[in-house]
């Protein structure tokens, strides 16, 4: 099963970190030799700037993500696949 990884691209996502957890997203999936089981894609602004950075991964959204807890989140959907 694939799993699909959207990261909000909003400029206050960005701005609070997305542009890192992105360059993080890409290290890890290089590292474990991911490439054909994840696909990364850029999600639009929702308007939730508030709730920022976002993601969502197979359509469950994470908030508040930063690079202490988001390998923690890759680890968790990589592992229940």
């Amino acid at each position: 099963m694939t799993v699909e990884i959207k990261v909000c691209m909003g400029s206050a996502c960005f701005a609070k970190g997305n542009q890192e957890n992105l360059e993080f997203i890409k290290e890890y999936i290089e590292e474990k030799g991911l490439d054909s089981e994840i696909i990364i894609v850029g999600a639009l602004c929702e308007n939730k700037c508030a709730e920022g950075p976002r993601i969502i991964v197979n359509d469950i959204e994470y908030t508040n993500i930063t690079k202490e807890n988001i390998k923690d989140i890759l680890d968790k959907v990589i592992v229940s696949k």
